[in-house]
């Protein structure tokens, strides 16, 4: 017997930018949207029916259209309004609305912000992803392409070698890495701005001020801290990359290196992830 399993579809990488307009000088929201359903859609692949296929043309205009009425706040409100519209459709079961926010800020000119000049942020993207089913609303939150380094009280040392180990251990390296952190909370229904900032301000907090001795156990280390200082955090699933730098040999030059100068690669890199969340009490 053959039979049709999970599927889903919709419409990925909708282009958005809404300039609000005010008396202080304008703001910039610049998103990247995706749109996907789940639900009754089983007869548009196996008997090439659509009578029950949402066009995701019309979800793209759909998102232009929320932006008018649903962006004035925080975009988990904007991707939660998109969901649970979709879901007013009977067939389908689920929607789930991805939104990634892209950062500008004003100019600065002599000390004063610019009313129309803006230039792109570098301190990572923005990312909700808003999930509506008929028993109830999710919402995660976090940020995306977080790029951070630590020059010193990083170590990764007491690793098994065989024939094919040639990495030397180190109590003191330069390590960086460029974070995803996504975190789900236990309720929709918060400040999500103010969450958003508060957690993104203690991961900063935390790594800049622990001692590593691994990738994993910052991972921990960062997990732990958001899970204790905010109670709306159920869970948070963390992936850093280790981009390595490596100590650059200038000994043929007649020139010691004591962790001066490195040459920076991103390919091949370590990859960590974890998840860490609330246990049963």
């Amino acid at each position: 017997m053959i039979e049709l399993g999970a599927n889903r579809y919709g419409k990925a990488a909708i282009r958005l930018v809404r300039v609000a307009r005010g008396p202080d000088g304008d703001q910039v929201r610049d998103l990247t949207v995706a749109i996907a359903l789940e639900g009754a859609f089983e007869a548009a692949h196996t008997d090439g029916d659509n009578a029950l296929v949402v066009a995701t043309d019309t979800m793209k205009n759909t998102a232009y259209a929320f932006a008018k009425d649903h962006l004035d706040g925080p975009i988990e409100d904007y991707g939660r309004a998109l969901a649970e519209h979709f879901l007013e459709a009977p067939q389908v079961d689920i929607a789930t609305v991805n939104v990634r926010a892209h950062h500008w800020r004003a100019i600065d000119v002599a000390g004063t912000p610019a009313r129309d000049a803006f230039v792109r942020g570098g301190e990572g993207t923005r990312v909700a992803t808003i999930t509506a089913a008929r028993g109830g609303t999710s919402v995660e939150a976090g940020v995306d392409d977080l790029v951070v380094m630590k020059t010193t009280r990083s170590a990764f040392s007491g690793f098994p070698r065989d024939r094919y180990t040639t990495l030397p251990e180190t109590d003191d390296r330069l390590m960086a890495t460029k974070i995803t952190a996504i975190w789900r909370y236990g309720s929709p229904d918060l400040d999500a701005d103010a969450t958003f900032l508060a957690v993104r301000t203690s991961l900063m907090e935390v790594f800049a001020d622990h001692d590593s001795p691994s990738v994993q156990t910052s991972i921990w280390v960062m997990a732990r801290a958001i899970l204790e200082r905010h109670d709306e955090v159920e869970a948070i699933r963390m992936v850093l990359p280790n981009l390595h730098h490596w100590l650059v040999d200038l000994s043929p030059f007649g020139l010691t290196n004591d962790r001066e100068i490195y040459v920076a690669t991103t390919e091949p890199h370590g990859l960590i992830e974890a998840t860490v969340r609330r246990g049963e009490a």
